[in-house]
Parts: structure tokens; sequence; C-alpha cells
């Protein structure tokens, strides 16, 4: 029986040269590899710019008169320090707001006679909207013509892009999954074609729709497995050359952009997942077309 067997895969393997679907395979777990590495990376820096503007507050002493500008910095400062809803209360150096605005300035925004706002940066012990009041309040009293602007409001704008290609990157790998899917499904179908003489001679030999599914399964899931290797291992390799590059880059959101053990872990497991898509989808297109048609 097992020598029977042997020669039943080595009729349905005739064709051991090129295999396309070995290389769709690859292709599609490449790229979906990319794309739920990029989802991924993405989501961890979304979430590391939430946790590190959470709370994060900035005032701005907008007066126009020098003098009257600083004390009234000192006495909201000192204002500030003394509120528990403020946790520390930094003032910012205007040799930084000066290093800020020479891309657009030149040298001309280290002028002291530049009306630039005296800035004092927050950390706030509540990120809450009620204690953020309480501290608006207080400023306000003191400077009214002052400003208190959160971070997380000056970054809603970058958190909203990045949520998108977090989005885009999950459709992506659905719609990758949902394609190779497909493909094997045509390439069984295909398949059963090819060798139709030899499935109606193993069914008068008593061969069942069952064992004659098996056998093309593992066929497919055997080639699903060397396009899996294939694609994994070039996906691995452009993951590591994109992360050598961007370590490079010495950028601080895109140092937060890693995947971590979870992303690693995940990204190990789509290869596994691909070669069980492609025995499912495989098992399911040639019971249903031999009990349709054979």
């Amino acid at each position: 029986m097992s020598g029977a067997g042997e020669r039943t895969r080595r009729v349905l393997d005739e064709a051991r040269g090129v295999r396309a679907m070995v290389w769709i395979i690859a292709i599609m777990l490449f790229l979906t590899v990319l794309g739920a590495a990029l989802g991924l990376a993405t989501r961890n820096a979304a979430s590391g710019l939430e946790s590190q503007l959470a709370g994060r507050a900035t005032v701005q002493i907008v007066t126009g008169d020098p003098a009257r500008r600083q004390v009234e910095a000192d006495r909201v400062l000192g204002a500030l320090r003394r509120l528990d809803d403020v946790r520390g209360a930094t003032p910012v150096d205007r040799g930084e707001l000066a290093a800020l605005l020479r891309p657009w300035l030149g040298d001309a925004g280290a002028d002291p006679d530049l009306p630039v706002p005296t800035m004092i940066d927050l950390e706030l012990a509540d990120g809450e909207p009620a204690a953020l009041a309480r501290v608006r309040a207080a400023v306000t009293k003191i400077a009214p013509a002052a400003r208190v602007d959160t971070h997380e409001a000056w970054m809603t704008p970058v958190a909203d892009f990045l949520d998108l290609i977090v989005l885009i990157a999950a459709v992506l790998v659905i719609l990758l999954a949902g394609a190779t899917a497909a493909v094997v499904v045509l390439a069984a179908r295909a398949g059963l074609e090819a060798h139709r003489q030899t499935i109606e001679i193993m069914h008068m030999l008593g061969s069942t729709d069952v064992q004659v599914a098996r056998l093309f399964q593992r066929r497919i899931a055997r080639d699903a497995a060397i396009g899996a290797v294939i694609g994994g291992l070039a996906a691995l390799a452009m993951l590591l050359l994109i992360s050598a590059q961007a370590a490079g880059l010495g950028s601080e959101l895109l140092g937060q952009a890693t995947l971590g053990p979870l992303g690693w872990a995940t990204l190990a497991l789509l290869p596994v997942a691909f070669v069980l898509l492609a025995a499912l989808a495989a098992r399911l297109a040639i019971t249903r077309t031999l009990e349709r048609v054979l």
C-alpha cells in the first residue's frame, strides 16, 4: 500500500521543474511580513508617542513688554510649582528656543529684542481635563494673555496619521492572505484538471476523495512551505537592513518604531500561518471539486 502511495505521489509530482505557486507564495509572504512589520512598528511608535506626551503641556507667556513678560513668567512658574496638579514645571531656556527658530529666522532668533514668548514646560500629575482646567485658570489669573497647550493637541495630526498607517497595514495583510488563498485554490483546481485521468484510475482502484485530497494537500503544503521559507528569509533580511538604516538616522520617533519581542514572535508565526492557510484552502477546494465533478 505504501509503495502504491509513493507511485501515486510521483505521478502527481510530475511537474517538478518550476512551480509558479512556490514563488507566488514567497512573494505574498514577503509582502505580508513587511506589511505586518510596518503596522506593528507604527503601532508601537504611536503608543510610545502617546505615553511620552500624556500629561505634558507648555505654558506660553506672550506679553509684548520683555520686563513684564519676565515678571509674569516668574510668578506663573512659582504658582505652578505650588499646585498639586503639577508634578514638575521647568522654564525653557531661550537658547533652546533660538535653536528651534534658527531654520526660519537664522541668527536673528537669538536677538534679545525679538519678542519670543517665554515658555514653561509642564508635567501634569493627572492628565484629566479637570486638572488641566485648574492649571489653565491658575495661569490666566496671573497672566491673562498666557496660553496653555497640551502636547497631545499638537501631535494629534501625527497620531491620526500613524493610526491610518496601522489600518492600511492591517488591510494589506488581510488582502494578501485572501489573495494567497485564492492562488492556492486556483492551483489546486488546475492540478485536479491536469491529473483527471490519474484520479479516475485511483477511484477505480478504490481510493476515496479524502485520500486524493490528502495527496494534493500535502503537495501544495510542501510548495507553500518552500515559498514561506524563501519569502520569510527575504523579508527578514529586508527588515534587518531597514532597522540598521533607521537606527543610523537618530530620529526619536523612528527609534520608537521597533517591533519588540511580541512583534518578532508575530512575524515568525506568519510563515506557519501561510502554510496552514494554503493547506486548508487546498483541501476545501479539492474536496468540493471532487464531489461536484469527479
